[in-house]
């Protein structure tokens, strides 16, 4: 065993490239798994020391009990309180939208705002509001508005300065605790922070605090610090849930760093056949060249996952070093040693199951029959009938989870769902069915080259000896392809996923927000003479339409149901509307269009809409997949509503901006505004902030996905790269012989790039064909009524991308292939 091993480790030392090679894969897979470790740490660091509310300076806060405007006083009188702050927030109704009011001093180190503009609040009725609440509610300098407080009281609000807070969302103002107090009725404040002089201990101001505010609902005295910590963990506790869905995509990375793995050892054996057949005649056991063997693996492993490690160490410290020559302020990470030898050790792990099967399969070739040839065994083209049954049942397996899935697909109005099983069950049938694919992948390799490789052969000799160079040694194509494959299915499922939950995101979008802004008062508020002239004639708006809307009809036995007559053909957006069945266009007089969730009825059946004792019988021509627009119950031609006894005057009023972009949004804004202003109570709403939202929370959820993904598809291509230089470096005398015949060299290197493309065109197809069938299923899984979608140009754009990476993965080695002349190749073993 000793002295094998020897000769395999000297073998490795003059080879150090192809112990690279060997274990490129699992290097950038080690790196992947500690650079994990180490964004973790940066991320959770950056919001442990910026995600916390409380200021720095409070060293004490008094909180989670009944603290009055008296405690705080007697509080800050006590010795070493250097200063006592009270915290408290309340919100009002302000036309279509709501402003929260938060208290804060303004100044001093236990202020969360920056002055930017005018006065900070002194006396009660007095706010300071952000740049955004200016821009989205139009409160500028010297707005004074009135407000309804607790009981039908009323509070005069004036705007006296502008702030800038940490978190600008558009709705929030500060002023002091008696104009937070005015708004909310109460004299109690949520919590209390103190800044003590320096030298202070809080411990004895703890002691001191205790007993001014004792009683039943006494609160608690916590240091800043805690509660600092507290808020932030509270944070990074989402930072968590991620890293834990990072993980698992991580983890799929290891397994496909492991396939590719395995296929490399396979060729690295298959190029070294004769010396081990040697060893085998001088006589090397079984045992101890597979042993042998494995331990190779190991140090492979262990180099592989050491380089690993320490790449990634060294670009988690650089990363905060860049970050903030571009003013972004990013914690350093530390040094944990025990992730980083965890890393290796798996490294390790990885490699020496990976070398298993090869070496096993190498030290069982007989001696003689080595010496005779230097032929591959990675050359094999069956997979023998246990390996094919193992397969099969597998895809049966798979096939039979996704039927029961199918078959239990929940109705259009089913309750109680188990939404959870059913995805976990998609999960599990995807899995089964890609080991049936690693199992039965050599099989399927020549059918799909056969379809796939069609267009090559019309290229002459050079497409044929590539499609013959993939398909002669279907093992190594189907191991490599079938990471490509994994990837593309990862990718093809968020793909088709995405643009399905995409679509019914815009659809329900149509139905809350039709248009860019939404004028209106409150309750029963109809709209003043000239108003909706007005905002027709505005340049800065156009789709301008009137409505009414009612809430207190009864339909289909649902009392206090919400009615609207807004026109279906007056806004482009609303052609977008998730219709189940009928047609709204088919609205008119006597007909009625109805949300999807009421219960009994189908196109077709009469419906009778009651209003204050008065009733109209309707015939349903339409049911939608959700709500109706503006989240009402069922949608009326305008003289059925009037016939219910609704007011002729329109209650609300919607436009889009004139011009496209943040600009003519602004723009849009500014003159609805000032029409509003004709009417005391009148409120603007920005709908298409509500569309930005979602758009930009599916579209950061999209790019997280596909970055995760991009590890495997990363594996994939250091995959494609990998095999192709060995391929090379195992069929020298091949390629001496293509070019003694009369190849160019141009001709051999596109011939060794092309085979390399072909791997990722096999690994795309069958990506594919499973992604998409998959993808179908689990939106379906999820129950939300989501349209089955194929987004065709996003996915020929991956298939393209994908093709032209692993083609380009295979430029150098063919490159260097091309540069040996035919002697020096005719004469390599």
């Amino acid at each position: 065993m000793s002295v094998v091993l020897r000769t395999q480790l000297a073998g490795v030392s003059k080879r150090p490239a192809r112990l690279l090679l060997t274990g490129l894969a699992v290097l950038v897979a080690s790196f992947v798994v500690y650079a994990t470790v180490l964004a973790q740490q940066i991320t959770e660091r950056s919001v442990l020391n910026g995600l916390s509310g409380t200021p720095e300076a409070a060293a004490l806060v008094v909180r989670n009990g009944e603290i009055t405007t008296g405690d705080l006083t007697a509080i800050s009188k006590l010795p070493g309180v250097a200063e006592a702050v009270a915290r408290s927030e309340s919100g009002v109704e302000l036309g279509a939208g709501y402003l929260v009011i938060s208290a804060d001093p303004g100044t001093g180190p236990l202020s969360t705002v920056t002055l930017t503009e005018g006065r900070y609040p002194t006396a009660t009725g007095e706010i300071a509001v952000t740049p955004r609440t200016v821009e989205r509610m139009g409160l500028s300098l010297g707005t004074t508005t009135t407000v309804d407080v607790n009981e039908g009281k009323k509070t005069t609000l004036t705007v006296v300065g502008v702030v800038e807070p940490r978190d600008d969302l558009g709705f929030l103002s500060y002023g002091s605790v008696a104009t937070v107090a005015a708004v909310n009725g109460g004299e109690f404040i949520e919590r209390a922070e103190l800044r003590l002089e320096p030298g202070t201990d809080p411990e004895s101001v703890r002691a001191a605090i205790t007993p001014l505010v004792a009683g039943e609902s006494a609160p608690e005295i916590a240091t800043g610090a805690d509660v600092r910590l507290q808020e932030a963990r509270s944070a990074a506790a989402e930072v968590d849930q991620l890293f834990i869905v990072v993980r698992v995509f991580v983890a799929v990375a290891v397994v496909a760093a492991g396939l590719i793995a395995a296929s490399t050892f396979r060729i690295v054996f298959a190029q070294r056949m004769r010396q081990l057949a040697l060893l085998r005649a001088v006589g090397a056991g079984r045992g101890s060249l597979a042993r042998a063997l494995a331990a190779e693996g190991a140090l492979t492993g262990l180099i592989a996952g050491l380089t690993g490690v320490l790449a990634a160490l060294a670009v988690g410290h650089l990363v905060p070093l860049v970050a903030g020559v571009f003013g972004v302020e990013l914690s350093q990470p530390g040094l944990p040693l025990v992730q980083a030898a965890g890393t290796i050790l798996l490294a390790v792990l990885i490699t020496v199951v990976a070398v298993l099967a090869p070496a096993l399969s190498a030290a069982r070739v007989a001696p003689l029959e080595a010496l005779r040839s230097a032929a591959s065994t990675g050359a094999r083209q069956g997979i023998g009938w246990l390996r094919a049954a193992i397969g099969l049942i597998l895809a049966l397996g798979a096939a039979g989870l996704a039927g029961m899935v199918w078959m239990n697909l929940p109705g259009p109005a089913e309750k109680d769902y188990p939404a959870e099983a059913m995805l976990l069950s998609v999960v599990g049938s995807g899995g089964l069915a890609f080991i049936a694919l690693i199992a039965l992948g050599p099989a399927l390799v020549r059918p799909v080259l056969a379809i796939a490789g069609w267009p090559l052969r019309r290229l002459g000799p050079v497409g044929e000896l590539a499609i013959g160079g993939v398909g002669g040694s279907a093992r190594r194509a189907a191991a490599v392809s079938v990471v490509v494959a994994l990837g593309v299915t990862l990718v093809t499922g968020v793909l088709v996923g995405g643009d399905s939950i995409r679509i019914l995101a815009e659809r329900e979008s149509v139905a809350a927000a039709p248009t860019d802004f939404e004028l209106k008062g409150e309750a029963g508020t109809t709209l003043a003479a000239g108003i909706a002239d007005r905002a027709a004639k505005a340049a800065e708006l156009t789709q301008v339409t009137t409505y009414r809307r009612v809430e207190d009809v009864t339909v289909a036995g649902m009392e206090n149901a919400r009615a609207t007559d807004l026109s279906t053909t007056a806004l482009p957006r609303l052609s977008g509307l998730d219709v189940k069945a009928g047609s709204v266009t088919d609205l008119a007089a006597g007909k009625a269009v109805i949300a999807g969730w009421l219960d009994g009825l189908a196109v077709g059946d009469p419906v009778t809409v009651t209003r204050e004792g008065k009733s109209a019988r309707l015939t349903v021509v339409a049911v939608l997949g959700g709500d109706a627009p503006l989240h009402s119950e069922v949608l009326l031609d305008p003289a059925d509503l009037t016939a219910l006894g609704v007011p002729a005057a329109p209650n609300g009023l919607l436009a889009d901006a004139a011009k496209s972009g943040e600009d003519g949004r602004t723009e849009g804004l500014r003159a609805l505004r000032s029409i509003a202003a004709a009417q005391p109570g009148l409120g603007v709403a920005v709908l298409a902030d509500q569309r930005d939202q979602v758009n930009d929370a599916l579209a950061v959820l999209m790019m997280i996905a596909l970055a995760l993904i991009g590890l495997t598809v990363l594996i994939a291509i250091v995959g494609v790269g990998a095999t192709t230089a060995l391929s090379v470096v195992e069929r020298v005398r091949e390629s001496g012989l293509l070019r003694a015949v009369g190849m160019s060299r141009g001709g051999l290197q596109t011939m060794l790039t092309t085979e390399s493309a072909m791997y990722g065109v096999i690994g795309a197809v069958l990506g594919v064909l499973l992604g998409v069938p998959y993808a179908w299923l689990a939106v379906s899984a999820i129950g939300l009524n989501a349209p089955l979608t194929l987004p065709v140009w996003q996915l020929a754009a991956v298939f393209v991308v994908l093709v032209a990476l692993t083609a380009l993965a295979g430029v150098l080695p063919a490159r260097r292939a091309a540069r040996v002349s035919p002697v020096t190749a005719l004469g390599t073993e």
